[in-house]
């Protein structure tokens, strides 16, 4: 199997970058907040970030494409690195510290592209988690200190804890009825939002999570982490990985009923 170290090393350096420049304007009087076409917010915090990992990436990755989120994709290749430089922008806006930057590398293989490498750093509540391809999930401030991730033994919807973001997509989709009934199903339903969900699933905090619509830059660095705690990231139609469009997170053993759910098979 490779050794995505060096990559893995990478990934935090882009991440202390990211980190001291989206700090710096956090809750800044004079934050310059934009509307792109699709309604969503972007700030020059948003677009500074991407900037800074993408220079570095162009001097220490010069073969690797990139993709990220405010600026689309350049380059081609087997490796591509995935870049969403404010995940969670509306709290960012509000100051509301649950953000994170998210730095996947994805590399091309029988099925498509999946994530091999995943950082997930979150400045604001001073916590950061990544994985890598076969070498085990983890979190802490650096390489050199962390704890590994494993994800809840957990067996039973109705002990289950449910994480989510809000109920507008699945409306949109035509499966909020089975959503609605996952919730009553579930020990406990919280709304926390953006990558903290996937987060907790990993960490064993929570036990399952599900977003009806999503993009790759907002799935890749997830997806990875969670597989590599010992769990599973799925589109809501159980096909594996961040491709999807929407996911589906779990410690593993609940992945088929939570799936059930959405679907409306239960």
């Amino acid at each position: 199997m490779p050794d995505y170290h060096d990559d893995l090393r990478l990934a935090h350096v882009l991440a202390d970058a990211a980190d001291a420049t989206t700090m710096d304007r956090f809750k800044a009087l004079d934050l310059k907040v934009e509307t792109k076409p699709d309604m969503t917010p972007v700030t020059e915090a948003d677009k500074a970030a991407e900037e800074l990992i993408r220079g570095h990436l162009h001097r220490a990755r010069p073969r690797d494409a990139i993709l990220g989120e405010e600026f689309g994709i350049e380059g081609t290749g087997p490796r591509r690195w995935v870049i969403d430089p404010i995940d969670g922008t509306k709290n960012y806006v509000r100051g509301v510290p649950v953000w994170a930057t998210l730095i996947s590398l994805m590399e091309a293989g029988d099925d498509g592209f999946q994530p091999v490498v995943g950082l997930v750093s979150a400045p604001a509540l001073n916590r950061r988690w990544w994985a890598a391809k076969g070498a085990g999930a983890f979190s802490g401030r650096s390489l050199t200190s962390a704890s590994r991730l494993q994800v809840s033994k957990v067996e039973r919807i109705a002990d289950a804890s449910l994480a989510y973001s809000s109920l507008t997509g699945w409306e949109e989709q035509g499966r909020l009825d089975g959503f609605m009934d996952l919730t009553r199903a579930c020990w406990r339903t919280r709304g926390y939002g953006d990558f903290w969900p996937y987060m907790m699933v990993a960490e064993g905090s929570v036990d399952i999570c599900a977003e009806p619509e999503l993009s790759l830059w907002d799935m890749a660095a997830n997806a990875i982490i969670v597989q590599e705690a010992g769990g599973r990231f799925t589109s809501l139609d159980g096909v594996s990985g961040p491709g999807g469009g929407n996911a589906a997170a779990s410690n593993g053993t609940l992945h088929d009923e939570l799936l059930g759910y959405v679907n409306q098979r239960y």
